[in-house]
């Protein structure tokens, strides 16, 4: 599918991150989708029909039966993350928690929520009209709480 949309011209992001998978004989590293099931397109919203023609596209996420952008800051959040070469995994979508910005290192500016998962600090990234988030490990010396 991401073969064939980009085929067709579209900006295609389609973000990964290295699964270890266990076989009854080994273990592999693999590329696992970070959001299984979908990927992101850059696209004219009045002209959806050949995306939705393409085969392996069962939809495109809206509300009302329009298609609604997923804000540009989300997707720059988790490209900044991806490209950073930082340890990055799916992570179940939050609500609560405390939302910090980054002050220092590769991802000064990128605002997340904080948590601690066994002693490690992570920071959660949410795409909100997936309902989906991913987490990277963070030095807690880097961030600072937002202002309520």
């Amino acid at each position: 599918m991401r073969t064939l949309l980009e085929r067709k011209e579209y900006e295609i992001f389609l973000p990964t991150y290295q699964e270890v998978r266990k076989y009854s004989d080994r273990m592999k590293k693999i590329d696992a989708a970070l959001f299984p099931g979908y990927l992101f397109c850059r696209m004219d919203v009045t002209r959806r029909l050949p995306i939705l023609k393409t085969p392996g596209v069962h939809g495109i996420l809206g509300a009302d039966g329009e298609p609604t952008p997923i804000p540009d800051t989300e997707i720059v959040a988790i490209q900044r993350v991806i490209g950073s070469g930082a340890r990055v995994g799916p992570w179940p979508f939050l609500k609560a928690g405390d939302v910090v910005r980054v002050e220092r290192g590769a991802f000064a500016g990128v605002t997340g929520i904080l948590v601690t998962e066994r002693g490690v600090d992570r920071l959660i990234l949410s795409v909100e009209m997936l309902q989906r988030s991913v987490s990277v490990e963070i030095d807690r010396t880097w961030i600072r709480p937002m202002k309520a």
